[in-house]
C-alpha cells in the first residue's frame, strides 16, 4: 500500500476526511485486541494471543486487526495471514477492504490493498515450497496428491509387500494413512502412535514402517507431495536457521486464525518463523479444541505464551453476540469444569426467560418424534426450517430422527456423506489433469489409463514404464503398440493428452480437452451419466476461474468444495429445510434453535472416548460447541433407552441411558425442568396424566442424581 495513502491514519481517534471512527463499534477487549502494539515497530510488539469465546466476534475482531496494522503502514505484501479454509481467508479479505475503503473514503470501485499472503496453512505451504524447491531438493514440477490417492498407493505397496494376503489382519490401507498422518502431524513416533491410538496395530510396527519408508520414497521417486507433506517439508525446511531467516523475514505480521485447531507441526512453524514471536497474532478458543482425531491438539492454544523466546500478552473477548442470557449461564457451567482450561465467563445482553431445555424421553423413538413435534412447533410460531438444526455426537445417532422426518415430509440435509472430490467421475477426470501435469504420479496415470476401453492394470503399468522412460511421455503413449481392438480408443486418448502436454496449450485448454474426452465414457459407465456429466461441468467451469492448471489442481486439494451444491444449489432442494450435523461439521455455525441428541454417557461422551482424562476432556468441550450454537433455544435431549451398534461379542444392543456426567447435579437450575412428553401433542406441554407423571418423577429423579 503506497505510504502516502497511510501517513495520516495511524490515529484512530481522528480518522481521515471526517470519517467516522472504523473501531467504534468495536467493544473494549476487541478494541485491546486490534490496537496491540500499534505504536511499536513490528519487531517491538510481542506476540499475542486473542482467547475469543464462542460468538464473540473473533472474525470481525482479526479482520479489524489486519485493517488496523495496514493503516499504521504495515505493507499488505509483508502480512501473513493463516485460517484454515480458502473462504475463510476470502471472507477476511472482504471484511478487511471494507474497514481500510471505509476509513479511507474510497469508492465502491476502487479496490482496496489486497492480502497476497493470506490462505491455508497447507496452501501457503504448498506455495513456498514451490518458491524454495530448488533449495531443498524438490522438483519444481511436483504434483499433491489427495488423500484418495494416498490410500491407493500405500494399498499397491501394501499389496507388493505381501500384506494383503497374510494370514493375519493387517490394516487396510485408509487405517495405514491414518497412522502415518497421526505420526506426521503429532511429531510422534510410530510405536507411540500405535501403542496410543491403534492399539489393535501394534504387533505390525514393523511392517507398517517398511510400509511407510517405501511409500516415502515412492512419493519422492513419482515427484508427488501428499496433504501432510506440505506442512512437513515446510516445518523441516525452517529447521535450517539460514532458510528459517529468509522465510521469517518475509513478513512482519503473522497472524492464526483458529489456533485451537493447530497440530504440533504448525505450531512449530509458526515459532521456527518467528522465534521471538514479534508480531505475531493468534486468534481461538481452548474450549472449543475438538479436532485431536485430525492432529489438533488444545496444548498449542493452552501453551502460546510460552511458545516463544518472549511471553506472549493474552486477552479474552467474552461479549457473546449469539445465544441469550441463559444459554451461556448453562454452557459456561459446563466448561467451568474442564480440567484445564484459559478462564472466561461468556456474557451477552440478551436476556430472556426461556432456559435451556434437559428433556427426558423414553427411547430414541420416542426422542425422534419429539424432536420433529417440538421443530414443527418452532415452525409455526415462526422461526423457519433453516433457523432449527439438530446435533449429534456421530452420524449414525440421527438414522430413527431421519426416517420420522420422511415420514412426516420435512425436508432436511445432513452434514456428512460422500464429498465432491470423492466421486468416482470427478477423480476420473482429475486424474487425466494429474498425468498431464506430472507424468511421473503413477497413481494418476494407473487410474487415468485405465479409463481406456480395454486397458487393464497390466497393460496401464508397461505404459507408466514407458512414459518414465521417455524424454517425451505424450510420445511415448503415442508410439505404444496398442492392441488392434482398441486402436480407435487409444489414439483419441493419446491425441488428447499430447494436447494437454503441449507448451502451447493455454489453460483451460486442458481441463476441456480431458472433458471431451471423458464424456463418451461417461456413457458407458454410468447409468446416471447425465447427472455425472453435469459435475463435471460445473468442474470446468471452476476451472475457469484459476490462472493455471498447477493452481487449480492445488487448490481443489488443498480446499476441496463438499459437494457439486457448493457452486449452486440443486433445483430439487426444498426452499426451506432443515439441518442434521454432526457436532463436528457444526463448529462455526449458529442457528436459532438447536436439538442436541443422545446427551447420555455412551453418546456424549463417547464410549469410545474414554481411555484418557484427554478424551475426556475434549467430549466436554463438544458438548459445550453443541450448545453454543444456539441462539435463543436450546435442547438436550436424554433417551432412557437408546440402541447402540458396535463390533463386540455382545453385538447391536439396547442400553439404559444415564445423563451425560457432563450435565451434574449443581448445574441442573440452569436447565428447564423437563420431563416425557406424550408424541400425541405436537410439541405441546400438555399434562400428563397423574399416574404416569408419578412414574415419570420417580425415574427423572433417579436419572437427574445418577453419577
Amino acid at each position: 500500500m503506497p505510504s502516502e495513502l497511510v501517513q495520516d491514519t495511524t490515529d484512530t481517534s481522528s480518522p481521515p476526511s471526517g470519517e467516522r471512527d472504523p473501531f467504534a463499534r468495536l467493544n473494549a477487549q476487541q478494541r485491546e485486541a486490534v490496537e496491540h502494539g500499534s505504536k511499536l515497530a513490528p519487531a517491538q510488539q510481542p506476540p499475542l494471543l486473542i482467547v475469543a469465546g464462542a460468538g464473540s466476534g473473533k472474525t470481525n475482531t482479526l479482520a479489524h486487526r489486519v485493517a488496523r496494522l495496514i493503516l499504521d503502514g504495515a505493507d499488505p505484501q509483508r502480512i501473513l495471514l493463516l485460517t484454515f479454509s480458502r473462504r475463510a481467508a476470502a471472507d477476511m479479505g472482504r471484511r478487511v477492504g471494507q474497514v481500510i475503503r471505509q476509513v479511507l473514503g474510497l469508492a465502491a470501485t476502487d479496490s482496496p490493498p489486497q492480502l497476497p499472503w493470506s490462505g491455508t496453512f497447507h496452501a501457503i505451504g504448498a506455495r513456498l515450497l514451490r518458491e524454495y524447491a530448488a533449495v531443498i531438493g524438490l522438483e519444481e514440477d511436483f504434483t499433491i496428491q489427495d488423500r484418495g490417492d494416498s490410500e491407493d498407493l500405500i494399498g499397491l505397496l501394501r499389496h507388493e509387500m505381501g500384506l494383503s494376503s497374510t494370514d493375519k489382519r493387517f490394516p487396510l490401507k485408509g487405517t495405514c494413512l491414518s497412522i502415518y498422518s497421526r505420526a506426521v502431524n503429532t511429531r510422534q513416533d510410530l510405536g507411540t502412535v500405535l501403542q496410543t491410538q491403534f492399539p489393535w496395530c501394534r504387533e505390525w510396527e514393523r511392517q507398517l514402517g517398511e510400509l511407510f519408508s517405501r511409500y516415502v520414497d515412492a512419493k519422492e521417486a513419482q515427484h508427488v507431495l501428499d496433504y501432510d507433506d506440505l506442512l512437513l517439508f515446510w516445518a523441516d525446511m525452517l529447521s535450517d536457521r539460514e532458510i528459517a531467516q529468509s522465510v521469517g523475514a518475509r513478513f512482519d505480521h503473522v497472524l492464526v486464525d483458529e489456533y485451537q485447531d493447530t497440530n504440533r507441526l504448525q505450531a512449530e512453524i509458526l515459532q521456527r518463523m518467528k522465534p521471538d514471536g514479534a508480531g505475531v497474532t493468534a486468534v481461538g478458543d481452548d474450549a472449543q479444541s475438538i479436532y485431536s482425531f485430525r492432529g489438533a491438539t488444545v496444548r498449542n492454544i493452552l501453551d502460546f505464551p510460552e511458545l516463544f523466546t518472549q511471553p506472549a500478552r493474552l486477552l479474552t473477548l467474552e461479549q457473546n453476540y449469539r445465544s441469550t442470557q441463559p444459554i451461556l449461564q448453562a454452557s459456561n457451567a459446563v466448561i467451568a469444569d474442564a480440567p484445564e482450561r484459559h478462564v472466561k465467563q461468556l456474557w451477552s445482553d440478551k436476556p430472556s426467560s426461556q432456559k435451556p431445555q434437559l428433556v427426558v424421553i423414553p427411547d430414541e423413538a420416542e426422542q425422534a418424534r419429539w424432536v420433529a413435534n417440538r421443530i414443527l412447533a418452532h415452525r409455526e410460531e415462526g422461526l423457519t426450517l433453516k433457523s432449527q438444526a439438530v446435533l449429534f455426537r456421530t452420524a449414525t445417532h440421527s438414522a430413527a430422527l431421519e426416517l420420522e422426518l420422511v415420514r412426516r415430509n420435512i425436508p432436511f440435509v445432513k452434514f456428512g456423506g460422500l464429498k465432491f472430490l470423492e466421486s468416482t467421475h470427478i477423480k476420473d477426470l482429475l486424474s487425466l489433469l494429474r498425468l498431464a501435469h506430472n507424468p511421473s504420479g503413477r497413481m494418476a496415470g494407473f487410474r487415468a489409463l485405465q479409463l481406456i476401453p480395454g486397458v487393464g492394470p497390466a497393460t496401464a503399468r508397461k505404459v507408466l514404464d514407458r512414459m518414465a522412460a521417455a524424454s517425451d511421455p505424450a510420445d511415448a503413449l503415442l508410439n505404444f503398440g496398442a492392441p488392434a481392438a482398441i486402436a480407435l480408443q487409444w489414439q483419441a486418448f493419446a491425441d488428447t493428452y499430447a494436447l494437454m502436454r503441449r507448451a502451447s496449450a493455454s489453460w483451460p485448454t486442458d481441463i476441456q480437452a480431458a472433458r471431451d474426452w471423458y464424456l463418451p465414457q461417461l456413457e458407458q459407465r454410468y447409468e446416471d451419466a447425465d447427472a455425472r456429466a453435469a459435475d463435471i461441468e460445473q468442474l470446468a467451469a471452476l476451472a475457469n476461474g484459476y490462472a493455471s492448471r498447477e493452481k487449480f489442481l492445488t487448490e481443489l486439494t488443498l480446499d476441496p468444495p463438499e459437494a457439486s451444491s457448493d457452486f449452486s444449489a440443486p433445483p430439487y432442494r426444498d426452499e426451506d429445510y432443515l439441518t442434521l450435523s454432526t457436532i463436528h461439521s457444526a463448529k462455526g455455525q449458529e442457528w436459532r434453535s438447536v436439538h442436541v441428541l443422545n446427551v447420555v454417557d455412551g453418546c456424549i461422551p463417547s464410549d469410545l472416548a474414554t481411555g484418557s482424562e484427554a478424551e475426556i476432556a475434549e467430549e466436554r468441550r463438544l458438548l459445550y460447541v453443541a450448545m453454543t450454537r444456539a441462539k435463543e433455544y436450546l435442547h438436550l435431549v436424554v433417551p432412557q433407552r437408546f440402541y447402540i451398534t458396535q463390533q463386540t461379542a455382545q453385538g447391536d444392543r439396547h442400553v439404559n441411558g444415564i445423563r451425560s456426567r457432563f450435565i451434574t447435579p449443581r448445574m441442573l437450575p440452569f436447565f428447564e425442568d423437563s420431563l416425557w412428553f406424550s408424541a400425541e401433542t405436537n410439541g405441546a406441554r400438555t399434562p400428563m396424566p397423574e399416574s404416569v407423571r408419578m412414574l415419570v418423577r420417580q425415574r427423572a429423579k433417579k436419572a437427574w442424581n445418577s453419577g
